[in-house]
């Protein structure tokens, strides 16, 4: 089927611990939910990650910083949830996934010309017409560390792969922490880190420049307010503070924008008391999507 078929899917809400693809017989929603989440170590929150799968029911799930090898991915118990799952993995850093009530058509890892080649940072998956792709982009640490430059090298491979593979027009959506504000609206304060690492003008020229590849952030269709923010810092009551940033991005080309109906961040699982164990210091940010 192709993208159009998938991205206007009628859902059918699901109970219970199906096969991976089976469709409960209920049929109730005729939106299709993609969510992507830094889990900040799958091991220590697959609690929380059953538990939204279970609360949202997502049709796609994009997972970052999994922190585990592929031989100790939870295979058995997220197919026991009703999803397949393609993994990138590393330990005990980086790690990136795809988790699908469908079946992934093409899968690919990495890219070409990564200059840190090492690390599991990128997965895509088609379905039908539609690529999905999970990304955790490079942090950089500080303006002056090596690895600033490595991150700004990393993000125009990273453009120079996509440009190259695919068209304005195809139906794609990236996902994932992009450890980047893409303007003021996307930091607490941006005049105490103005010009600092996440939000330095040649950082945020690189999400500019993949919006005008073609595109479309896709939660700033719906708000262009201050905020919301994704990520709070475990440190100093950041979170009871409202001391956030939006680093966590949906991005969608013109015909995904078309039929967004909804970008939500689900503020609430990155309370303490809200599930199983620490919080991610991630939120998840959920977008939807409906027919034309």
């Amino acid at each position: 089927r192709n993208a159009q078929t998938i991205v206007g899917l009628h859902r059918a809400e699901r109970r219970g611990a199906e096969s991976p693809g089976e469709t409960a017989p209920s049929t109730t929603l005729s939106t299709v939910r993609l969510i992507t989440w830094n889990v900040n170590s799958l091991r220590a929150r697959l609690p929380r990650v059953l538990a939204l799968l279970e609360r949202e029911r997502p049709d796609f799930l994009l997972l970052q910083e999994t922190k585990l090898l592929d031989r100790d991915f939870p295979f058995l118990e997220i197919q026991a949830a009703g999803y397949h799952a393609v993994t990138y993995g590393q330990a005990p850093f980086n790690g990136v996934a795809i988790l699908s009530r469908a079946e992934p058509g093409v899968v690919t890892t990495g890219f070409p010309d990564d200059p840190i080649s090492d690390e599991a940072r990128v997965i895509a998956a088609t379905f039908g017409e539609l690529t999905t792709i999970s990304a955790y982009v490079v942090n950089g640490r500080d303006l002056t560390d090596p690895m600033y430059d490595v991150k700004l090298v990393w993000l125009d491979a990273l453009h120079a792969w996509i440009a190259e593979s695919f068209d304005p027009g195809d139906t794609i959506v990236i996902a994932g922490d992009f450890n980047i504000t893409p303007d003021d609206r996307d930091v607490y304060d941006p005049d105490l880190l103005s010009g600092q690492v996440h939000h330095s003008d040649a950082e945020r020229g690189r999400v500019a420049a993949l919006l005008d590849w073609g595109f479309v952030d896709l939660l700033r269709i719906h708000d262009d307010q201050s905020g919301p923010f994704t990520w709070w810092d475990y440190r100093g009551g950041a979170f009871h503070r409202g001391l956030g940033l939006r680093i966590d991005l949906i991005l969608g080309t013109r015909s995904l924008a078309e039929r967004c109906t909804e970008v939500r961040v689900d503020r609430n699982e990155r309370r303490p008391t809200a599930g199983e164990g620490k919080p991610s210091d991630h939120a998840p940010v959920i977008a939807e999507f409906t027919d034309r």
